[in-house]
């Protein structure tokens, strides 16, 4: 992780365009899309005969992605889109995003800063948390959590105590279209639209660069 809210965010930003541009030369590709349907066609089978299973581990794994940085639900989105659709797999995934920042949270509110140190990068959450506190307005923690991936803000605000009502509110609402939009890449990608893959790319990288600078404003 890195050491400094502005290296993050610009961090963040390389990896979404060159992920989506790898999005893009998959899809275009004859072979790999092959592949992929095999694939899929496989995966569909295994979600079918372990259905309450397979939605329980997809789950899990999200939440794990949410609560520790290093992991990532994205390889899993298009083999979920394919087996439940769009809308059920954009839920799953909110709702493991949900548990990971939940757990995150808990972690650092009951084990505390020692635990927490060990898990993310102490140099920016000593930056960040001079910033905010147990009673710092919800529309500056929802920037917050729109801005950072949601293990950063959970073990943030379980340190400082900020209230749990309200920054599940602020994460319930910042996860769901980071959801959404995630499992309509996973469907673009599936279905070869690379106009779709190319625009909602666009988009997330507009969208990262203007919140991360509006939550820098803001925590100054």
């Amino acid at each position: 992780m890195t050491d400094s809210p502005k290296t993050f965010s610009t961090s963040r930003t390389v990896v979404l365009v060159v992920l989506v541009a790898a999005l893009v030369v998959l899809a275009s590709s004859d072979a790999v899309h092959s592949l992929l349907v095999r694939l899929l066609a496989a995966s569909d089978v295994i979600i079918a005969q372990h259905a309450v299973l397979g939605a329980l581990v997809f789950v899990g794994l999200a939440a794990l992605s949410a609560l520790l940085a290093f992991f990532s639900s994205a390889m899993m989105v298009a083999p979920a889109v394919h087996a439940w659709g769009t809308m059920i797999t954009a839920l799953l995934l909110w709702l493991g995003w949900m548990l990971g920042g939940l757990a995150s949270y808990t972690v650092a509110r009951r084990l505390g800063r020692p635990v927490v140190r060990k898990l993310a990068s102490a140099p920016m959450l000593a930056q960040l948390e001079s910033r905010l506190t147990s009673t710092t307005p919800f529309g500056l923690v929802l920037l917050f959590q729109l801005a950072f991936p949601s293990e950063i803000p959970g073990y943030l605000l379980g340190l400082v105590a900020y209230p749990l009502r309200r920054y599940l509110a602020a994460l319930a609402l910042a996860e769901l279209p980071y959801a959404i939009g995630t499992v309509l890449l996973g469907e673009g990608f599936v279905e070869r639209r690379i106009g779709l893959l190319v625009g909602l790319g666009a988009a997330a990288v507009a969208a990262t660069v203007v919140i991360a600078r509006l939550a820098r404003k803001r925590l100054r």
